[in-house]
């Protein structure tokens, strides 16, 4: 991550600024903007999303979001994966989906690049739980661990066939070996 401003700057005035590529997000007054996602990070982030997803879409019990700006407690933050259940999905009068997020996901996902620093993005799964979120996975390819987080709980490393936590509601079974095993494509 990269501090793309030196000044400081309010919440509001940071959410009236034209979106980055790679996104931006907003902590602690500095605008820090994400790196740019390489293979690994998109392979993990896709398969997660479509995995999630295809067992709580339809039963309406969750949806997970690449990428999702959720503005909470001071910060704008993009998580690589945003999960909110279905009921705090937040909808318009027609039954579309509104365009800004402001409340904390429900479980959070960040999928740590090479370049990146761990406590940061530790940072925002802490921040997101302070503020509701139910549980937080730092994902880290480098040495094949997710660590979880849960509200008031020493985080937790889990490692090869090890079964990972999910929320509550979704009744899916994921190890750390059947996640990076998502890393070997077939020719």
């Amino acid at each position: 991550m990269t501090i793309a401003a030196q000044q400081p700057i309010t919440l509001e005035e940071f959410l009236k600024l034209p979106e980055t590529k790679p996104a931006s997000e907003y902590i602690n007054g500095a605008i820090i903007q994400k790196p740019m996602p390489k293979t690994r990070h998109s392979r993990l982030q896709a398969r997660l999303i479509s995995t999630i997803n295809e067992e709580v879409e339809e039963k309406q019990i969750a949806y997970a979001f690449p990428e999702l700006r959720c503005t909470f407690g001071g910060r704008s933050i993009i998580p690589d994966l945003a999960i909110l259940t279905w009921s705090k999905i937040g909808l318009d009068t027609g039954g579309e989906l509104l365009e800004d997020v402001f409340i904390a996901p429900d479980w959070t996902i960040e999928i740590l690049s090479p370049e990146q620093g761990s406590n940061r993005v530790t940072g925002n799964i802490l921040h997101c739980l302070q503020h509701g979120c139910s549980l937080g996975w730092l994902i880290d390819p480098g040495d094949r661990s997710i660590l979880a987080f849960l509200p008031k709980q020493e985080p937790v490393l889990y490692e090869g066939n090890d079964r990972l936590p999910v929320l509550k509601a979704v009744n899916l079974e994921l190890t750390v070996g059947q996640i990076f095993g998502w890393l070997k494509m077939s020719r």
